[in-house]
């Protein structure tokens, strides 16, 4: 089967058979979905034809057989979805379902407990973290239950706001004072044991941390990779400082002005749990319906 997930930035695709429990091929591409978001209100016609463009470069590539299709943020706030969705499907085929944020977090943690379970990793209470192009989730996990908040900052969005690096670190640190109460009271009720991090943000940092770049990434080595505020601070200031065209060849074409701003969203959440580190995993939403889709329909 074929699993897709369609983000506020990325187009993500994985053919998994679930006999095997085996990932079989994947694709994904930065379409920039939420571009222009924040002054519209809707997806842009440009985003529409990446995210078409990149969905028939998907198909040449992955065998698109028995497709569950899913797509968040950006399509969940858009005035014209409907158009949107419609337009993507009569030009691929794939008709897209727009989930809710409890539901993106479940596929997100069922994907992250499957990871950090093949890094033999064991955990009471996970709090997760999976900051995405248009949203940040925020996720508490344990074997009785999956608690969630969804918050409105993204990287595409926040980069698009603000327009200098002052004026970002300054508006980051006001848009995720709402994720305070969320952390507050999963301390306080839960004490989670284990600071994890999904999407693209994290992935890319640790892949940097091991000495890897946008062309010789490897998930299997990302994956169970630790990360530390100092680790971000590090990078950071090494990004700042790069050209765009070096800056892209680490990160990839079209992530070098939006790196930044997740790195920043990703510090204030270093911040607010108190952890020291933070385990990466590049699981998330895709491999999530995957895995749901084999749980409830093997024979």
């Amino acid at each position: 089967m074929v699993a897709i997930d369609l983000g506020s930035n990325t187009l993500r695709v994985v053919e998994y058979d679930c006999t095997s429990k085996t990932i079989l091929n994947s694709y994904e591409k930065i379409v920039k979905t939420a571009d222009r978001l924040v002054k519209t209100g809707k997806i842009s016609e440009e985003s529409v034809e990446r995210i078409i463009e990149a969905m028939k470069e998907a198909q040449e590539k992955v065998n698109f057989n028995n497709v569950q299709a899913v797509t968040t943020e950006a399509l969940r706030k858009a005035t014209n979805q409907k158009e949107v969705l419609e337009k993507i499907k009569n030009e691929t085929g794939v008709e897209f379902r727009i989930i809710g944020a409890d539901e993106e977090a479940y596929y997100t943690t069922f994907a992250t407990s499957v990871c950090l379970n093949n890094q033999n990793i064991q955990y009471k209470n996970m709090f997760l973290a999976d900051i995405g192009g248009g949203s940040t989730e925020l996720i508490l996990s344990n074997k009785k239950e999956v608690i969630s908040e969804s918050f409105p900052i993204g990287i595409v969005t926040t980069s698009q706001r603000y327009k200098s690096i002052e004026a970002l670190e300054y508006g980051i640190r006001q848009d995720t004072q709402p994720f305070k109460d969320f952390i507050n009271f999963i301390k306080q009720t839960y004490r989670p044991d284990i600071f994890v991090a999904s999407s693209g943000t994290p992935t890319t940092i640790a892949a940097l941390k091991i000495g890897l770049d946008y062309k010789t990434y490897d998930a299997e080595l990302v994956n169970g990779v630790e990360l530390t505020v100092e680790d971000l601070d590090k990078w950071m200031d090494k990004l700042l400082k790069m050209e765009m065209k070096q800056k892209e060849r680490l990160v990839g074409i079209g992530r070098g002005d939006l790196i930044v701003s997740g790195i920043m969203i990703f510090k204030e959440i270093f911040r607010l749990t108190g952890f020291e580190k933070c385990i990466v995993c590049d699981m998330g939403v895709r491999e999530g319906v995957a895995f749901d889709y084999c749980k409830n329909n093997q024979k």
